[in-house]
């Protein structure tokens, strides 16, 4: 099946102007049937910044914006993702090959206007130490007091909280677009003491949040920095709700032994929501931010100190930045394979739900100058990634009610035991995949999974049987599993394998199910930190200068994540970096 990329407004533009098969990319396109290059540049051969927020405001101004371009004839509408507003200019280059940035991850068959530009985008390709070093000789070209590296959700509120606390702020993104892997973070954020819980009337104690996040990393978590990721939780919903975020539903998520994860109330995945938020308040605070910049050097003085960073940017190339902080929040590396070949070889060959941009530079950054790392090694791997695709099928599709069975149809752990085990199990069944089966109680109730119908994830039949028939399972004991499940239900005593929380029966058709396998899902080592996220050397001392949150972290998760605590690790130390960098920056 074929999908047009282009809305029909942008189609009948085209079709307008005329035979464009003369034109071999989106410039020389534009330059002949626009009047030149100040189609798209104020000035010709100049772009006006890294960012190319120029470009993307003449693309608006002709084209209209994404509610203008949203298609409801098309049956995938890369205008109406869950990437939000992001700018044209991620998939449509001028001078270079115009690519759908969907299918980094997705495999639509989505066309695209001059894709077969004979110039590849490849600014960032790799890093030159000649360029680097010839920066850092040359000097700071401007001076700020905090720099954020990586715009995910740790970088939005390390740049957001550091402003609010009076510093002048720089946040570089090295993507066309910000978010991270947290715009792929689809389940919610854990939090203890909230007002969600209380109008749940649900129990729960900052102690029994670091036990369970304890538990689920093997004891190997760094216990200062889980206790502060406990006691900062509600701290931590109240801030995203203070900037917009509405976190008012409420689900358990595996390991967890009380309702606890926290998300947007109208089922929306929580990541996605997080972001776009935050790229709005980011703007609110006048937080600059600069996309298409990666940072390739952090620059110390003799005394070892933070005095600012190499950028390499699209165009402006590289130059220096001088800064007092700098904030890592790039992430882990699940996306980089030479690193998990070094790291985890078992995982080697292990698909990957990660971002692309996920490719561990500030851990290459860290090491660079003599930063400690933590669990380096770990890495978890997600139980339910869809088969033949990098789309995670979120926990909360699990925690909300489905249940997980074989090939042949029969359960074979607790659907809400941790990531860790559940993958160690899927692993040891026939074809090493399972299935998530629901019915449409769940289908009504999370609208992610209505998402994933809406990519052709999901089997759907009238009955448990037909079921059955359509993933090859076998039919008497898929119906004897969903039968034993429901008498489990009803009694709320599961008697095969102990889960403690059902919330639906499958007994309302119609009938669906997803196939799902183990993926590289979270890297759990990284840069060592101490309680104020300053990063430390290899005999344990801070980095004075020198901060770091999120997945580019270690120590908060120890040997295995439990869903729900990475945004919560996100936003709690993202603050705590943002605050630390601002008050180390201002001090005189």
């Amino acid at each position: 099946m074929k999908f047009a990329l282009l809305s029909g407004l942008v189609i009948a533009c085209l079709a307008s102007i005329g035979n464009v098969s003369a034109a071999n990319d989106l410039a020389s396109f534009h330059s002949k049937n626009q009047g030149g290059c100040t189609a798209c540049h104020i000035t010709p051969g100049k772009v006006s910044d890294d960012s190319e927020t120029h470009i993307n405001q003449q693309c608006k101004s002709c084209h209209g914006g994404y509610e203008e371009l949203k298609d409801a004839k098309l049956e995938i509408d890369p205008h109406n993702s869950h990437l939000g507003d992001i700018n044209c200019t991620s998939c449509h280059k001028g001078h270079e090959q115009s690519k759908v940035y969907c299918n980094e991850c997705h495999s639509f068959d989505l066309k695209i206007p001059f894709n077969d530009a004979k110039k590849k985008a490849a600014w960032d390709a790799k890093w030159d130490q000649e360029k680097i070093q010839q920066a850092i000789a040359k000097g700071p070209v401007e001076t700020t007091e905090v720099v954020v590296v990586g715009a995910g959700s740790a970088g939005y509120n390390a740049a957001i909280a550091a402003k609010q606390a009076g510093a002048k702020v720089i946040l570089f993104e090295k993507a066309p677009f910000s978010g991270g892997n947290s715009m792929l973070a689809a389940g919610g954020m854990n939090a203890v003491g909230t007002p969600q819980q209380k109008a749940h009337h649900v129990e729960d104690k900052v102690e029994w949040f670091v036990e369970d996040t304890m538990k689920g990393g093997r004891y190997a978590n760094d216990p200062k920095l889980v206790d502060i990721l406990a006691q900062r939780s509600a701290e931590g919903v109240k801030w995203l709700e203070s900037l917009g975020v509405n976190m008012d539903d409420l689900k358990r998520s595996g390991g967890a032994r009380v309702d606890r994860t926290h998300r947007p109330a109208d089922g929306r995945s929580a990541g996605p929501t997080i972001i776009q938020t935050l790229r709005k308040a980011a703007a609110k605070f006048d937080v600059e931010t600069r996309l298409n910049s990666r940072v390739e050097k952090l620059v110390l003085n003799d005394d070892r100190q933070i005095v600012g960073v190499v950028v390499h940017a699209k165009y402006s190339g590289y130059y220096m930045v001088a800064a007092k902080s700098v904030v890592l929040t790039t992430g882990g590396y699940g996306y980089n394979k030479e690193m998990i070949a070094y790291y985890r070889p078992t995982f080697k060959d292990m698909t990957s739900s990660n971002n692309i941009t996920a490719t561990g530079d500030g851990i290459t950054l860290a090491k660079e100058i003599g930063a400690s790392m933590t669990d380096i090694d770990w890495i978890q791997a997600h139980p339910t990634v869809g088969v033949d695709s990098r789309i995670l099928i979120s926990e909360t599709v699990r925690g909300v009610g489905a249940i997980m069975v074989n090939a042949k149809g029969q359960r074979f752990i607790s659907e809400l035991t941790t990531r860790d085990r559940a993958s160690d199990a899927i692993l040891k069944q026939p074809g090493k995949f399972a299935w998530l089966v629901f019915d449409n109680q769940l289908y009504k109730k999370a609208k992610m999974v209505r998402g994933y119908d809406h990519l052709g994830m999901l089997k759907k039949a009238d009955t448990i049987d037909g079921l059955a028939k359509l993933t090859d399972m076998d039919t008497q004991l898929l119906q004897g599993t969903v039968t034993n499940y429901n008498q489990y239900q009803q009694s709320g005593d599961d008697k095969a394998f102990h889960r403690e929380d059902m919330p639906l029966n499958l007994t309302q058709p119609p009938y669906y199910a997803v196939k799902v396998a183990p993926g590289i899902h979270h890297t759990m080592g990284g840069v060592a930190i101490d309680t104020k996220a300053e990063v430390l050397d290899l005999q344990s001392w801070p980095i004075k200068g020198l901060f770091a949150a999120g997945e580019v972290t270690g120590g908060v998760h120890g040997y295995n994540r439990l869903g729900g605590n990475a945004i919560a690790d996100t936003v709690v130390f993202g603050k705590i970096a943002g605050e630390s960098a601002a008050a180390n920056a201002l001090q005189k």
